[in-house]
């Protein structure tokens, strides 16, 4: 099979006469070319899943762990959102310039200098003996943990065609809900075989035997060695090498489309943060929950989102072969239903059962994890792989900005009004930015084409 046949392949496209006559060929051959790659990209998308269940297994352990630190550092209800602040603050900071880094240094080798950080100063929490220096612990722990997402999303875009991204994002960005599910569970079984202080140890630990694996294991498309040519021509990143133009921070801040994502993100981030620092601390002081009880129901509104997150992926190809939508209108559409959905958790002020209360969450986090897959895939969509690290990172920025000012105005006035009316405040942001993206289409659209 010669380099002017694969070239042709690419020009015809998935689909086309020729690609029929290419599978058939490379079948016929014994070599299983298209099936193998397809495999081994699914395989690194488990990985990067992997590594999203320790970030977040070590990332929830806080706010599983908030009433008993309340009591045992004498922490009130405003300087535990100074803690959970010191960890926003620093994740917010540090998105786009952790994913400029592993721009720069390269997803292997810099993704796994993350996730040894983040697993350090998560088991530095051990040795916390009141909130600030909790504070000071948490705000390492977020600096280093901010690389996760982008560095996700950045091997979608070099590994994944734009028909099949949303399905990846929606599976690796599953292990967000999945190690928040498993915090309490395990949290409170460590806490309770030992104490807090070896829980933390124990969660961050798991980070380094992950990045281990991501070191060993990962390779880019351009670097991998077991690739034949007509492999290489299935791949974006391989079809691109070389010929696309990284952009610069200024340069991406100032495109519409950047904006266009970066708007809605911060009005959906308040939303999963609430639920990932503060559900089990409402449900101790709002619904009288103990800690064994926290264990055996904070986890489910993460389950939801799990399956949300995997469903929300698969849901915009449906509605681009159902439908024949876009692909960025597919995307809008997912998240504006979803946004829709949010209006439950706003509800929950009105749910006069505890267990009426966490069904809510759940449909908060069913739908919040749709919204998360579909935005993430908009920045591979409109972003090349070069770029695609800093531009989610910034993105990502944005997000954590408003989930850090929410957080504040949780701590600052949850024991005045209570937590009814902040969670009503979240539905009406996710509208709000739904609307942000119908209007803003035509600019996205026009971004995919120029790629």
């Amino acid at each position: 099979m010669c380099w002017r046949d694969i070239m042709r392949a690419r020009r015809l496209g998935p689909g086309g006469r020729f690609d029929r006559t290419l599978n058939r060929q490379v079948m016929a051959e014994g070599r299983s070319g298209l099936q193998r790659i397809s495999r081994l990209r699914w395989w690194f998308v488990a990985l990067i899943c992997a590594g999203t269940v320790a970030n977040y297994l070590a990332r929830n352990s806080l706010g599983v762990l908030a009433p008993q630190l309340k009591t045992s550092l004498a922490m009130t209800t405003q300087q535990y959102s100074y803690v959970v602040g010191a960890f926003q603050a620093a994740y917010t900071v540090m998105q786009p310039v952790a994913g400029f880094i592993v721009d720069r240094v390269g997803l292997r080798t810099g993704f796994a200098l993350f996730g040894v950080a983040w697993s350090i100063a998560s088991m530095l929490h051990a040795l916390a003996g009141g909130w600030i220096g909790l504070a000071l612990f948490r705000g390492l722990l977020g600096a280093s943990e901010a690389a996760a997402i982008p560095s996700g999303v950045k091997a979608i875009a070099e590994w994944f065609p734009a028909r099949q991204r949303s399905v990846a994002v929606g599976w690796f960005n599953a292990g967000t809900s999945l190690g928040a599910l498993l915090a309490p569970p395990v949290v409170v079984a460590v806490t309770l075989w030992a104490d807090w202080r070896v829980a933390f140890i124990v969660t961050g630990a798991v980070g380094l035997i992950w990045a281990a694996a991501w070191y060993a294991l990962y390779r880019s498309p351009a670097a991998y060695p077991g690739l034949t040519p007509a492999e290489r021509a299935t791949i974006p990143a391989a079809r691109a090498e070389g010929a696309t133009r990284r952009a610069g921070a200024r340069e991406i801040l100032g495109t519409r489309k950047f904006w266009a994502i970066a708007v809605p993100r911060f009005l959906a981030e308040p939303a999963w943060q609430t639920f990932s620092f503060w559900i089990p601390l409402y449900l101790a002081t709002e619904r009288g929950m103990d800690l064994k009880q926290i264990a055996m129901f904070a986890w489910l509104p993460f389950l939801a989102a799990d399956l949300g997150g995997v469903l929300g992926g698969y849901l915009s190809p449906l509605l681009v072969s159902r439908f024949r939508l876009s692909l960025i209108a597919s995307r809008v559409t997912g998240i504006s239903l979803a946004a829709v959905l949010m209006i439950a958790p706003g509800c929950i002020g009105l749910a006069a059962s505890p267990y009426t209360a966490i069904a809510l969450f759940c449909v908060g986090g069913f739908a919040h994890q749709m919204i998360s897959v579909l935005i993430n895939t908009l920045s591979a969509d409109v972003f090349s792989p070069e770029e695609v690290g800093t531009a989610n990172g910034f993105i990502g920025q944005a997000g954590w900005v408003g989930g850090l000012l929410f957080s504040l105005l949780i701590g600052q006035f949850a024991d005045t009004i209570g937590y009814a009316p902040l969670f009503a405040a979240l539905s009406f942001f996710d509208v709000i930015g739904a609307v942000v993206l119908i209007a803003s289409m035509k600019s996205l659209v026009a971004a995919e084409s120029r790629l």
